[in-house]
């Protein structure tokens, strides 16, 4: 790590740990984290602050994945067994953001005919709950919330709507959305303005749709079967991460021969 054991954000522990995995991506140690192999710190504003000792449970978990294929339920016992993880880790929250104001702005929500759309306005004296793209535990905001916290214009916004790359969660009857919605619609948004024609964005969508199905097929087993909510979401989640780990050598696989490279 470096001399004074300072705090390393995830992009630096994903360079760092490229040294001996090159083709490590950034979206598996947030999986990793997700499936309690790891349990960064988090600094007030929401950003993950991993320590030399985090830095070596990730080397060893990708060890023992990717070079001994010890399924990922063993792979978090195992650190525990070596004082790499604590056993009792529930997940760390990220601090909840300050709160600012600001001026009412109107969007609307594309919503099932032959309904009109819903049209959410804010007040003046509403506040705006701020979003860092790492804080993944930022709870659901409106949609003129969201228009705020991902800094995207009105028009381009509801164009990202209408395309169904986000979708609001409805609680209890109002439409929500999440931090992982932010980051969708800021990608999103960068795409359109640098010329992305918006019916490959929706393409790319069904890409992932699909690659949801077949998660679903895989794992039809555990309908109706006698396993706990916990566990079906658990044997899920070690799929969805295989196949991600095989979606990503494929692609860049692919890319590789289409820049012949």
């Amino acid at each position: 790590m470096n001399s004074t054991s300072t705090p390393l954000k995830i992009g630096q522990v994903h360079a760092l740990l490229r040294r001996d995995h090159p083709n490590l991506e950034l979206s598996k140690i947030r999986y990793y984290e997700e499936m309690g192999l790891v349990a960064p710190a988090r600094s007030r504003k929401g950003y993950r602050l991993y320590s030399e000792k985090d830095v070596e449970c990730l080397r060893e978990a990708i060890r023992l994945a990717d070079d001994e294929f010890v399924p990922l339920r063993v792979v978090r016992v195992r650190l525990i067994e070596q004082g790499l993880l604590r056993d009792d880790h529930r997940g760390i929250p990220a601090p909840r953001q300050a709160a600012r104001s600001t001026q009412a702005k109107v969007v609307s929500l594309p919503v099932p005919a032959p309904s009109p759309p819903t049209l959410v306005v804010l007040g003046d004296d509403a506040t705006i709950p701020e979003a860092q793209p790492d804080d993944e535990s930022f709870e659901g905001m409106s949609a003129n919330q969201l228009l705020e916290v991902s800094g995207v214009e009105p028009d381009l916004l509801n164009k990202i709507l209408s395309l169904g790359l986000v979708t609001p969660m409805t609680r209890r009857g109002t439409s929500t959305f999440s931090a992982l919605d932010v980051r969708v619609v800021q990608m999103s948004a960068s795409l359109l303005r640098g010329g992305a024609e918006p019916r490959l964005l929706g393409a790319l969508r069904r890409v992932v749709e699909r690659e949801v199905g077949i998660i679903d097929d895989l794992t039809s087993d555990l309908r109706g079967s006698s396993s706990t909510v916990s566990e079906v979401i658990a044997v899920r989640l070690d799929v969805a991460g295989e196949i991600e780990m095989l979606r990503a050598e494929l692609f860049e696989r692919a890319l590789s021969e289409y820049l012949d490279i």
